[in-house]
This record gives C-alpha cells, sequence and structure tokens, in this order.
C-alpha cells in the first residue's frame, strides 16, 4: 500500500502494483488531481483497515480511526494541500469484503457519502474500486 502525489511517492516506485494501476495512476498525474493507492491485501478487520487508511491518506495525527473520524476527514480536506480533485484507486478489498462484510459496508458507505461530498466542488474527490488482484 503506497500513495501517489497525495501524500508523496509513486506505486509502482514504492512496491505497489506496478501494472495498470501504476499507469492509471501516473496519467492522472500532472492533471492538478492527486491520487493514492490504497491497498487493501491482508486486511481483515477495522483495525487494520484504518492502519492502512491512515498511511495512504497521510491522515492527520488527530483522526480517530473509527468512521465517523475517517468521514470527516474525507469530506474536510483542508489537512491536505489544494487540488483540482483527487483519485482513490482502492485495491485487495475482496478478502475484507469477506472476512468483514458489514465493515466493508460501512467503508463502502463512507466512501460513497465523501465521494457525494465534493461533487459540484471546485476540488473532486472519485474513488474506484480495482476488480482484479493487487499484484
Amino acid at each position: 500500500m503506497t500513495t501517489g502525489d497525495w501524500a508523496g511517492g509513486d506505486p509502482a516506485a514504492d512496491g505497489g502494483s506496478p501494472g495498470t494501476l501504476a499507469g492509471v495512476l501516473g496519467a492522472v498525474r500532472g492533471t492538478g488531481w492527486h491520487t493514492v493507492a490504497l491497498e487493501l491485501s491482508g486486511v481483515r478487520d477495522k483495525d487494520a483497515f484504518m492502519e492502512r487508511c491512515a498511511t495512504a491518506f497521510a491522515l492527520p495525527r488527530w483522526f480517530g480511526r473509527n468512521w465517523d473520524a475517517l468521514a470527516d476527514c474525507l469530506t474536510d480536506l483542508s489537512w491536505q494541500p489544494q487540488a483540482r480533485g483527487r483519485l482513490v484507486a482502492v485495491t485487495g478489498w475482496q478478502e475484507y469484503a469477506r472476512r468483514a462484510p458489514g465493515d466493508w459496508e460501512i467503508a463502502q458507505d463512507v466512501f460513497a457519502a465523501a465521494v457525494e461530498h465534493w461533487r459540484g466542488e471546485d476540488t473532486a474527490l472519485e474513488i474506484v474500486l480495482a476488480l482484479g488482484p493487487s499484484d
């Protein structure tokens, strides 16, 4: 799990998925959009999910590692540099979805609400779930 220019780094260079995902995130660079790759392989519970989010999004220290705090961070991006938009690519989520379906449903609701929050604003947030393997 690594980040693109949202919090710094290159998914391919940092050991993330070197194939299509890196190409997609790389194509977005230079457009004013910031990117992040949220890699969830091996995540089996909410605590691990929150830790991956904290790292991938470079969430502020005050992030409380709970659903409300994640929602707050994704709908108030004042802790992040300005951007024309933000693209989040989520990979390796299938195991988490199987092992913790209730938590995965909440995660999807938080993501969907954040995307909806930014609709029609000067900056956008888009979150995509990669269907293929993360490697």
